[in-house]
């Protein structure tokens, strides 16, 4: 295992021990409130950082790969999250914090299987932006996807 990839999984499951604590001390009242940044409740947004964990990965093990995610683009990915959000607007905290540990124990798993040659890869994430390195993925992407939603539950719920 490299060691620049074991770092990372650490930064990253930091963020997630933090996030699960928030996540688990919300009420209910906190669950249905809305988020100023995302306009979704707490309890969607939620559910949204949970699964985004695994398929963030799964972009970063694509890359380090050698590929790029062909032709995806910021309108899919906006698409992609308002069904989200429709498709889970009534997801528990119970079931978002489950999915939240066992996404983001398959993006760790998928850190550590990293190599250094891996996480300097680059490849093209969205359609029409600068092509990524595996490594600024990690940092870029979902490092900072925890602390965006984070940010914007904790500003929500008071937490």
């Amino acid at each position: 295992m490299a060691a620049k990839a074991e770092a990372l999984a650490k930064q990253f499951e930091a963020k997630v021990q933090e996030a699960t604590a928030v996540l688990e001390r919300l009420s209910d009242a906190d669950w249905k409130k809305t988020a100023a940044s995302e306009k979704w409740t707490v309890g969607v947004v939620a559910h949204h950082l949970a699964g985004a964990h695994e398929a963030i990965a799964g972009i970063i093990k694509t890359v380090a790969a050698g590929q790029s995610m062909g032709n995806f683009t910021m309108d899919m990915l906006h698409d992609m999250n308002a069904k989200h959000a429709k498709e889970h607007a009534n997801a528990s905290r119970a079931e978002t914090v489950a999915l939240h540990k066992k996404s983001a124990a398959a993006a760790s798993a998928i850190l550590r299987g990293l190599s250094d040659a891996d996480l300097g890869k680059s490849g093209t994430v969205l359609t029409g932006m600068p092509s990524m390195s595996a490594e600024q993925i990690v940092g870029g992407i979902l490092l900072n996807h925890i602390d965006e939603h984070l940010r914007s539950i904790k500003a929500t719920a008071g937490a």
